[in-house]
C-alpha cells in the first residue's frame, strides 16, 4: 500500500500597494502603447495620402501639357514622344524622394529612359532598375506599388501613343516613401522611449502615492493586530473626508461597539459573580447543615428554594441589562400615552394595598416600546410599594411638557437623600434610607429603568414629592 503525500505550495502574499502599482503600470503601459501605435498609424496614413496626392498632381499636370505643350524649337505641337518627354522633364523640379522619368520603346521590352540629371540620395533609383521599368512600362494600370528589395516604390504613369511611326512612350512618376515612413517610425520609437521614462516616473510617484493613501489601511491592520480583549482603547486618527477617512471612522465605530460589548460582558460576569456568590454560599451552607429531621429538611428546602428563586431573578435582570446595548433592545411604535398610562395604573394596583391614584394622563401619541415602558413603570411602582406602608398614596401619571412627555410614579414614603440620588441608578446600589427588610431585591431595578429610558434616547430623573417622598420621572422626546 502506497501513501501519496500532497505538498501545498504557499504563494507569497502580494500587498495591496504592489497590486495597485502593478495595475496602474499595466493601464498606463497599454494607454501609452495605444497612443504610440495610433500616432504611427496616423503618420503612415498621412504619408500614403500625400504620396497619392503627389502622384495624381504630377500625372495630371503632364496630361494637361500633352495637348497644350509647344516645342520651343519648332513653335508647333510635339510630334515625337521622346521630344515631348525631354522638354517637359527639363522644366520640372522633383521632390527629394521623387523621380520623374520618360520611357520610350515597345511595351514588354526594356524601355529607353529619359531622366533628370540628379542623384536620389539614400535610394536605388528606378531608372537603374531595368526589370522594374519593364514591368511599369508594360502595365495597363495608371497607378501601382512595387515591393523591391531596396524598399517600397509608389508609381503612376501617363501613356503616350506613337506619332509619325515613332516609338510609344510613357511619363512615369516614382516616389520612394521610405524616408518619410522612417520619420513616422522614429516618432513611434521616440514616443515609446518617452512612455518608458513616464512609466519609470509613474512607478516612483505611484509607489509614494499608494503608500500615502494606504497608510490608514495599514494602520487599521496594525491596530487590529494589537487589539486584545483586555485592551480595546486604540483608535485610528481620522484625517480628511475621503473614503479612507470614512473607513477609519467606520473602524473606530466598530471598536467603540466592541469595547462597549466587552465592557458589558465583563460587567455582566463581575455582577453575576458578585451577586450570585452570596446565595450560592447560603444554599451550600444550608445543604451541608441539613439534618434528618423532617421539619428541618422542610425549612432547608424552603430557604434553598427562596434563594434559587432570587438567583433566577438576578440572572434574568442581568441578562436584560446585558441586552440593553443591542440595537433591538427597544422596538418603538406609535403609542397613545393616555392609554399606556391607564393600562399601567390598572396593572400596578395589584402590587400592594396602597392608595393608588391615576394623577393625570397626556393625550398625545409618541413612538416608544410599550412593553419596555410598561416594564419600567411597573418597576418604579414596585419600588414605591417597597418603600411605603399600606394606605400611603402612590400616584401614577403622564404629562406633556413642551416637546417632551413625562411618565412618573410619585410616592409619599421616606424620600431619598441628596447624596443617594446619583448612586441609586447604578447596579447593586441602594440608597441608605431605602435599605430595610422589605427591600429584598438585588439593586438592579432602577438600573433597568435607566437602561430602558436611555434605550428610548431619554432619561430618568429623581424629584422630591411635594409633602415628602420620591418621584421618579421618565422623560422622552415626543419625536423619539
Amino acid at each position: 500500500m502506497t501513501t501519496t503525500s500532497v505538498m501545498t505550495v504557499s504563494l507569497p502574499r502580494v500587498s495591496a500597494r504592489v497590486r495597485i502599482l502593478l495595475w496602474l503600470l499595466v493601464v498606463m503601459a497599454v494607454a501609452l502603447g495605444a497612443v504610440a501605435v495610433t500616432v504611427r498609424s496616423i503618420l503612415q496614413r498621412d504619408v500614403d495620402h500625400r504620396t497619392s496626392q503627389l502622384l495624381t498632381q504630377e500625372t495630371g499636370e503632364f496630361a494637361n501639357f500633352v495637348p497644350q505643350g509647344v516645342d520651343p524649337d519648332t513653335g508647333g505641337r510635339f510630334d515625337d514622344p521622346d521630344r515631348l518627354l525631354r522638354v517637359y522633364l527639363q522644366r520640372q523640379y522633383a521632390d527629394p524622394d521623387e523621380e520623374l522619368l520618360g520611357l520610350t520603346g515597345p511595351p514588354g521590352a526594356e524601355p529607353a529612359v529619359i531622366r533628370q540629371r540628379r542623384d536620389l540620395p539614400g535610394h536605388t533609383a528606378l531608372w537603374q532598375d531595368g526589370a522594374a521599368l519593364t514591368r511599369i512600362h508594360a502595365s495597363e494600370r495608371s497607378f501601382g506599388t512595387l515591393q523591391r528589395p531596396q524598399g517600397e516604390l509608389r508609381w503612376a504613369k501617363v501613356a503616350i501613343g506613337p506619332a509619325g511611326g515613332g516609338q510609344p512612350g510613357a511619363f512615369v512618376v516614382a516616389f520612394h516613401p521610405e524616408r518619410e515612413r522612417a520619420v513616422a517610425d522614429k516618432t513611434f520609437w521616440t514616443l515609446l522611449s518617452l512612455s518608458g521614462v513616464a512609466l519609470l516616473m509613474t512607478t516612483g510617484i505611484g509607489w509614494a502615492v499608494a503608500g500615502r493613501i494606504l497608510a490608514p489601511v495599514r494602520l487599521v491592520r496594525t491596530t487590529a493586530a494589537e487589539l486584545t480583549e483586555q485592551d480595546l482603547t486604540r483608535r485610528i486618527p481620522v484625517a480628511g473626508r475621503d473614503d479612507i477617512a470614512a473607513l477609519a471612522e467606520t473602524f473606530n465605530g466598530m471598536l467603540d461597539r466592541l469595547e462597549r460589548a466587552f465592557a458589558a460582558q465583563r460587567v455582566f460576569v463581575d455582577d453575576a459573580g458578585h451577586e450570585l456568590r452570596t446565595p450560592i454560599t447560603i444554599v451550600r451552607g444550608h445543604l451541608e447543615l441539613m439534618g434528618d429531621d423532617p421539619a428541618d429538611r422542610e425549612e432547608t428546602v424552603r430557604l434553598v428554594t427562596d434563594e434559587l428563586d432570587r438567583m433566577s431573578r438576578i440572572v434574568e435582570d442581568l441578562l436584560l441589562l446585558a441586552g440593553a446595548e443591542r440595537p433591538d433592545f427597544v422596538r418603538p411604535e406609535p403609542v397613545q400615552v393616555a392609554e399606556l398610562t391607564a393600562d399601567v395604573f390598572v396593572k400596578v394596583r395589584t402590587l400592594g394595598e396602597r392608595d393608588w391614584v391615576l394623577d393625570g394622563v397626556a393625550d398625545l401619541e409618541v413612538r416608544l416600546d410599550p412593553q419596555r415602558m410598561t416594564q419600567a413603570m411597573v418597576q418604579l411602582a414596585q419600588n414605591a410599594v417597597q418603600h411605603t406602608v399600606p394606605g400611603q398614596r402612590i400616584r401614577i401619571g403622564s404629562r406633556a411638557e413642551g416637546e417632551r412627555v413625562e411618565l412618573y410614579v410619585a410616592d409619599h414614603g421616606p424620600g431619598i437623600p441628596a447624596e443617594d440620588a446619583e448612586v441609586i441608578f447604578e447596579r447593586f446600589r441602594r440608597g441608605t434610607s431605602r435599605r430595610g427588610a422589605r427591600t429584598s431585591g438585588a439593586g438592579l431595578g432602577l438600573a433597568i429603568v435607566k437602561a430602558i429610558a436611555e434605550g428610548h434616547h431619554g432619561r430618568v430623573e429623581l424629584r422630591r414629592t411635594e409633602g415628602g417622598g420620591a418621584t421618579f420621572v421618565l422623560i422622552l422626546e415626543t419625536d423619539s
